[in-house]
């Protein structure tokens, strides 16, 4: 971290982080993430102004000095995203701070962030999916490999599992229940029910898998060939010759298959706030987002939901 950065600020810095990780439950990603934001921010303004920066300087912070740093991460090429990641983060250390030193944050709050297009997976069809679940398994040589990436795609399209959260299933949660307990983002946990064909698919895979998984609770359930935990990049590529196979965009990729889970519960009907249980999102908005829902579908839900008298 910077030296222009006073060691009172630094450790504001921390606590706060320190904060994030054992209420928030933020994941260590995250938190990665925004410290190297705030420290970016707080080490343009020491840059800027020609002198140290702490708490007191914080506070004395203006809306041109907030133009400036946003023009300046503009001028490094800074995409409009990432940028508005870092305002985010910015905003939240400075709130944090402004509670417990007692100044006023409105220069920073008020800032307005740039406006980006969010990306979003597209998904594939049920017929889509259903192949490309098929053909991951034609890849491989031996059969257990062939069985463990079809067991792999089938929990994110049956489960809507991220591939990460697939990744860390252990032995011992083999045989699948028929509620799984699964550990995402931050940390937080939630229930997801396993469909038979996710089941079925991840027994076919243990049956053959030649490593010890039932006796060896602790490992990774999913293992690469020479035994250590799988790796992700290995699904990404047979997703992409699945791809290939089938003629399908760039865009059919783990996480799609992901997306496509909660895409087709909500065309069939399902329950907005369910689909985000299910999903894991902290809030209702990323569940619409990110399952693409048109106007016409969220109006029908909305007037289930609050029948006019």
């Amino acid at each position: 971290m910077s030296l222009a950065l006073s060691p009172a600020l630094r450790d504001a810095l921390t606590n706060w982080l320190d904060h994030l990780t054992a209420l928030d439950g933020a994941a260590e990603n995250t938190v990665t993430a925004y410290r190297a934001d705030v420290t970016g921010f707080l080490s343009f303004l020491a840059a800027h102004h020609g002198e140290s920066i702490g708490p007191a300087r914080l506070a004395r912070v203006t809306q041109s000095d907030m133009r400036a740093w946003m023009a300046s991460e503009r001028g490094r090429g800074t995409a409009s995203r990432s940028l508005a990641r870092s305002l985010s983060a910015v905003k939240g250390f400075t709130r944090w701070l402004a509670e417990r030193d007692g100044f006023d944050p409105t220069a920073i709050l008020a800032a307005r962030g740039p406006k980006y297009q969010r990306k979003l997976p597209r998904p594939l069809s049920e017929n889509a999916a259903r192949e490309v679940i098929d053909q991951v398994g034609t890849f491989a040589r031996e059969d257990w490999i062939a069985a463990r990436d079809i067991a792999v795609v089938t929990l994110l399209y049956g489960c809507g599992l991220r591939i990460s959260e697939a990744l860390n299933l252990t032995g011992a949660d083999h045989p699948l229940p028929e509620l799984l307990r699964i550990r995402g983002k931050g940390g937080k946990e939630r229930i997801v029910p396993v469909l038979p064909a996710a089941r079925k698919a991840v027994a076919r895979y243990a049956e053959l898998c030649p490593m010890a998984i039932a006796e060896e609770p602790g490992k990774a359930l999913f293992r690469g060939a020479r035994g250590g935990p799988l790796n992700p990049r290995l699904i990404a590529g047979v997703m992409e010759k699945a791809r290939a196979g089938l003629g399908l965009p760039a865009s059919a990729t783990p996480h799609a298959m992901r997306h496509s889970f909660a895409t087709h519960l909500l065309a069939a009907g399902g329950d907005l706030r369910a689909i985000q249980q299910l999903l894991g999102h902290a809030s209702l908005s990323t569940t619409q987002a990110y399952t693409a829902v048109d106007s016409t579908r969220l109006m029908e839900i909305y007037e289930e939901a609050h029948p006019r008298a």
